[in-house]
Order: C-alpha cells, then structure tokens, then sequence
C-alpha cells in the first residue's frame, strides 16, 4: 500500500485530520490539485483580486439551466481558508437540535454541542483563535478559554460598537484566526477575501497542514487532483490520481475525501462502479442532495459627512437575533462586519467608477446578515458529462429578508443613513455544506457520527458536506473540530493495537 491513511484534499477539514493523525507514526498522504500559493505583488492588489479575479480557479460549472458558472471555490494547499474572512465561530448548542424557522424545521444533528464542545476547544488552539466568550451573552458553553485575546476594534469600529449597544444589542467581538501585526506588516489591507501568502493567517495550510508536516510520516502531493475512487463491497481498494507523471492509482488502508461539499459530492457520484451503480456511498440516494450555502447579504452603509478611517474592519458581531426576532420568535441568523471594503474592491465588485467607488467606499461602514440556509434534497450537486452541475434552491429567505431589515434599521440609528444591501451570488459559494450529511439512519444519509460512510468499511469524508445543517455562522471552525473527531476515531477503531 502507498498508505496507511490517504487523505484528499487539504483545506480546512483534511489539515485538521492530517494534525490528529500524525503523531501516530502512521503513514499519511495528503493529495492536493492545487500548488502552494507564492507571494505576489496581486496578493495585496484590491483590483487584481476583485476586478481581474487573479487568483479564480480556470474550470467551470453548470448550474442547473446549463449556463456556465465560474466557481468561487480555489485550488491551493489550505483550500478555501487561503482566502476566508478568518472567522472561527462554535455553533449554538441549538443548531444540533431540531429547530423551527419561518419556513420549515431543521432535523438536527446525531452528536450534541456537549459532544463536540472539548473539540471545539482543540480546534480553537490549533488555529490560534483570538476572542473572548464571555463577551457574548449568546455564545455557548466553553470548557476552555480562547488561546488570545480578540482583535482590537478600530476608533470607527468600536463607535459603532457603541451605537448598536445604545440600542440595547450585545455586539461582541468576532473570534478571529489572524495575527494582525503580521497581517498588516505585508500591506495594510483586511485580511477578508485576501490570499494568505505570509501565514499571517491561521489557515488550513499555516495551522492544521503545517502541524501535520512536522512529523516525518506525513507527505503532501500537490498538483495531484483525485479523479476516481475505486471501490469492491464494501471496500475502498484505491484512488485515481491525475498528476504530473500522468495517471496512477494509489491505494491505502483508509481513505479520507476532504476536497470540500462540492467536490467531494462530485467525485462520490463519479466513482459510480458496478457495485455502486448510483455513485459511492450512495445507497441512500443522499450524495450530492441537501446542498446548503447561507442566506448572505453585504451591506454598504452610507454617510457622506463621515469617514471611515478603519483598514481591516472585521471585528464585530451581533447575535441578538440569532434565535429570535421572528414574527413568532423564529431564528434570524448572525451579523458580523465585513473587512473594509475600499474603492477598488467596490468597484471591482460593484463595477462603478473607480472615483464614485472611493468616494462611497471611505464614507461607509460595510457589513453582512446571515441567516440560516435549511436542508433541501432538491437542492443539490450532480455530475453530468463530466462537469459539475449546481442546483441549488435557496430557503428560508423569509427569515433573511427580515435580518437585513433589522439591521438596514440599526445602522441608521447607528448614523449611517442610506443602506445599500447586495445579496451574494450563487457563483460565491463561500459557505457551502450538507451534500454527504451525516446522520444514525443510513437511508437518509451518507456517514455516521463518527464521519465514517454508511456504505463503505473503510471511507471517511472530513469536511463541510457532512454538516447535517447550516446553522448561521461560518463552518470552518466546527469542521475542524468534527476532522479532530474523527481522526481520533480512526486511530482507535482502524489502527487499534
């Protein structure tokens, strides 16, 4: 065997259970597609990013009419945390539970937040995470502290901080993964939607893969893209790799898919073989379905006698309606800032005037409302002539429309007149997750609580198309934890002495 356990993918999910894999002395491979991300002078160049989209993977999807769509998603050790807002945020101990919303229930998870929560703080170590709990009378139970303080507020920051508690909210800081003094030593930029190149932020690859390199048994492919996953019964036999040898399969004892809800879904349902005629681990007919992307929607609040002198910005957060505010007090979902949105990235995003971007762009505040995206079976990836094909079907847009209303309303009593909202488009699926859900009955889903597929002995997926449900905050920090999870699982069931 080429392994003991091959990992594919290295973003978020796969460098974390490369990190709770490799002190064991196990054999571990990691394939990437993507190459490591060198520094350039387009990593901190606003236009190269937003306008020219330097950094954009060359492929294409399909959405479900059969136009072509770009995807938001990249190809480079760490994944999609090279370029993510850093946010480490639990979920409510709620989100594991059956929850009613304006327009359907959630199922709830098969593992509890209690079951999760000693993860949660591993996670929170390895990623250096930088907050303070007790800021934040919505946040859950910690058994441990956050390793740093958070990130300070900005002088127009902590203002409106001050705004929105004069209006009786609870704005608490945003647990952070970012080492601001290195981050702002390369350029003084936000670091949201901006490549790491200098590992000034804790990403998948600085953090999670970079612990895991430590150890002598752990190797990384990069530029190794799976194609293929080979499968007898109820066993995994091997993996097909494109590489820059061409092509080859390799084999191992375990095989970890970790290349995201997307395309993990994609190489599941193209691995159809005889034994698995509807896709592997399909049984269940659930590979691909549920696709879930949050309810997003950014905000430019504009006053054209003030000035926003912030240059990162993300530091905030609002969890008042997280769990209420509905008509009958149904969840809304999460407000957090965005990073500083300044003239190029309006422009290049917006595409204004690059004069009239700045102009709006250094008298705004810039924020976001995310509410929860509900499972959906219709909403799903599909394979299709070999391309990937996205439908997905947007919910729970009642509760959406409501938060933004809610806080367009803040922000004008915070001092910022005219609110200009943009909901993100289906091409950024910064959020994705729900396509290999896991779940106790494998009828209605794909892996067990321990991440382990229903179908196949020796098959694990460790990344956001296991998460049951969306909740409404980002998902990188609870994929890492259930990675963690489950990479102790596979050292005790697979690997037990």
């Amino acid at each position: 065997m080429d392994a003991d356990v091959l990992i594919i993918g290295s973003g978020m999910g796969g460098a974390s259970l490369a990190a709770a894999l490799a002190p064991s002395g196990r054999r571990i491979l990691i394939l990437e597609r993507g190459e490591r991300l060198q520094d350039s002078p387009e990593a901190r160049d606003p236009a190269a990013i937003f306008g020219r989209g330097h950094f954009k993977p060359k492929e294409t999807w399909r959405d479900i009419s059969g136009e072509p769509l770009n995807p938001g998603n990249y190809a480079f050790v760490g994944g999609n945390t090279k370029f993510y807002g850093a946010v480490l945020l639990r979920y409510r101990a709620e989100d594991f539970r059956s929850l009613r919303h304006l327009e359907g229930t959630t199922p709830g998870w098969p593992i509890s937040y209690d079951d999760l929560e000693p993860w949660y703080g591993r996670a929170e170590a390895l990623y250096r995470v930088r907050g303070d709990a007790k800021a934040d009378p919505f946040e859950p139970h910690h058994s441990t502290s956050y390793p740093f303080p958070p990130v300070p507020d900005e002088p127009d920051i902590a203002s409106l901080r001050a705004a929105f508690a004069a209006q009786g909210l609870h704005p608490a800081p945003l647990p952070l993964g970012v080492d601001l003094d290195r981050w702002l030593a390369r350029a003084p930029t936000t670091w949201d939607a901006f490549p790491d190149t200098t590992g000034a932020k804790s990403d998948a690859e600085s953090c999670g893969l970079a612990e895991a390199l430590k150890y002598p048994n752990v190797t990384l492919l990069t530029g190794a893209r799976g194609t293929r996953i080979l499968a007898e019964g109820r066993r995994v036999t091997g993996v097909e790799v494109e590489d820059r040898t061409g092509r080859q399969t390799l084999t191992a004892a375990v095989v970890c898919l970790c290349a995201g809800a997307i395309l993990s879904s994609a190489l599941l349902l193209a691995s159809a073989g005889a034994d698995h005629p509807n896709g592997l681990a399909n049984r269940s007919d659930h590979v691909g379905r549920n696709f879930m992307n949050h309810n997003l929607t950014g905000m430019v609040a504009y006053n054209p006698l003030r000035r926003n002198r912030s240059v990162y910005e993300k530091t905030i957060q609002v969890n008042d309606f997280y769990l209420t505010g509905g008509p009958n007090g149904e969840p809304l979902g999460n407000i957090q800032m965005l990073g500083r949105i300044t003239g190029p990235i309006l422009a290049g995003e917006a595409g204004l005037p690059l004069w009239l971007a700045t102009h709006v762009a250094d008298r705004s505040i810039h924020i976001m409302a995310m509410s929860e995206d509900l499972p959906d079976p219709e909403s799903r990836v599909l394979w299709k002539n070999g391309e990937v094909v996205l439908d997905w079907r947007r919910t729970n847009t009642k509760a959406h429309d409501l938060l933004v209303k809610r806080l367009s309303q803040a922000m004008r009593r915070a001092g910022w007149p005219i609110v200009l909202s943009r909901g993100f488009p289906k091409s950024k699926p910064s959020h994705q997750c729900g396509t290999a859900r896991m779940g106790g009955d494998p009828s209605a889903s794909v892996v067990d609580a321990n991440l382990k597929a229903h179908d196949l002995d020796n098959l694990y997926i460790a990344d956001a198309s296991v998460l049951p449900t969306s909740a409404a905050v980002n998902p990188s920090l609870t994929v890492a934890a259930l990675a963690l999870r489950a990479g102790d699982h596979i050292l005790k069931t697979e690997f037990a002495v």
